[in-house]
């Protein structure tokens, strides 16, 4: 992976909930990490493959490893929002993360 690639600032945000006055859940969104990434829309072939895998896969963020990011996570780049679906460490050798998303359109 080349430094030249990784040009978006990313946030990975972590849900956290708690509790109101009256039991009621408030969920806020904590920041986990932030990195420099590339965002990739799937196209062609990856595309239909992501797609049966996962349905709403839309776009691939890749960065440099970083520990204990999940699913339940979303990434956060400008005024987007995108919903983790698949974490992925290439080759297992904890050099690089992919990540496939969905893309938020009315992220809360």
């Amino acid at each position: 992976m080349e430094a030249g690639e990784l040009r978006h600032r990313i946030t990975i945000q972590e849900k956290s909930v708690t509790r109101d006055d009256f039991g009621g859940e408030v969920i806020t969104w904590v920041t986990h990490c932030e990195a420099w990434a590339a965002i990739e829309p799937l196209q062609g072939r990856e595309f239909i493959e992501a797609r049966l895998a996962q349905a709403e896969v839309t776009d691939r963020i890749r960065m440099r490893y970083q520990a204990g990011i999940r699913p339940e996570m979303r990434v956060l780049f400008g005024t987007r929002v995108y919903e983790i679906q698949t974490v992925l460490t290439t080759r297992e050798i904890h050099h690089e993360i992919q990540m496939m998303c969905k893309e938020q359109i009315n992220a809360e």
